[in-house]
């Protein structure tokens, strides 16, 4: 078996990395057949409510149920943390988080923009990291000290570091309106200095878009453990800075994300740690 150390706490990480990507990477284009083979096919009766302004499509449910039979046949010991079927409450330090459909709601509109997302944690560090976007036929991956691959090809954050020229990704904290006001400061004050702000609509393919240098940085509240963590050692891997919007390193607990190359991400907390402060809960 092959292990490594990891340096922050100079414990052996005990399991073999590249089999646990190569297991990531079936599960993941596994749930992405189930998710292009209904593409466009969505029935009412197949879309229900989760709570206010959440939804759930049978389709997230089928492909997080293959995902999960997947991986628990190599992994039965893992603990598993999933977008629809929650937490299991195995004793494991290994921890699988998955969101089989992230962007439901432009898969529901057929708006071709949404991917499955894996990751494996260890302890309280994601160790390995994969995003696959069907619509685009890209498969990002990502392992600890190995770096960020696009369909195999290694990537990088941007070079940019003028923000004038720069190009941001956000969310709209849809299901956490009481934080509306603080993230509307936040986009008011990035927006006045940046070249341009998007909103695609699934985080995870967000944070692939940034570790690959298509966006410059990202930001954006209340997101789930699920939602970002492939992404945030996909960035990471490739050269880039993720923290919470205080610099610190809550983000995969509180949700509350900042992420960018190098020189992006610094002017992003500069502008955004200010507003954020003893707001956020």
């Amino acid at each position: 078996m092959k292990m490594i150390v990891n340096k922050e706490n100079s414990a052996t990480i005990p399991i073999d990395l590249d089999e646990v990507l190569q297991h990531s990477v079936e599960a993941v284009k596994r749930a992405a057949r189930i998710l292009q083979e209904n593409y466009g096919k969505l029935k009412p009766e197949d879309i229900k409510k989760k709570h206010a302004f959440d939804f759930v499509t049978e389709v997230d449910k089928a492909a997080e149920f293959e995902i999960i039979n997947y991986l628990q046949e190599f992994y039965p010991d893992h603990r598993i943390f999933a977008e629809e079927s929650g937490k299991n409450q195995a004793e494991s330090d290994f921890q699988w988080l998955i969101d089989p459909l992230d962007g439901t709601k432009n898969y529901i509109h057929c708006i071709p923009n949404y991917g499955v997302s894996i990751a494996l944690r260890y302890r309280d560090e994601i160790i390995t990291g994969v995003i696959n976007v069907p619509p685009w036929q890209e498969l990002f991956t990502a392992k600890k000290e190995g770096g960020a691959f696009l369909n195999d090809e290694p990537i990088h954050v941007s070079t940019t570091n003028d923000f004038a020229v720069c190009m941001l990704a956000t969310g709209f904290p849809h299901d956490a309106k009481q934080y509306l006001d603080v993230y509307l400061d936040c986009f008011k004050h990035l927006f006045l200095q940046v070249s341009a702000i998007r909103r695609p609509g699934a985080a995870a393919v967000d944070l692939a878009n940034v570790a690959c240098g298509r966006f410059d940085g990202f930001w954006e509240f209340k997101l789930n453990p699920w939602d970002i963590g492939a992404g945030l050692l996909l960035i990471k891997e490739a050269g880039g800075i993720v923290s919470d919007p205080l610099g610190g390193q809550n983000h995969l607990s509180s949700g509350d994300l900042a992420a960018g190359n190098p020189a992006i991400y610094e002017k992003i907390i500069k502008i955004i740690k200010p507003i954020c402060e003893g707001r956020l809960g």
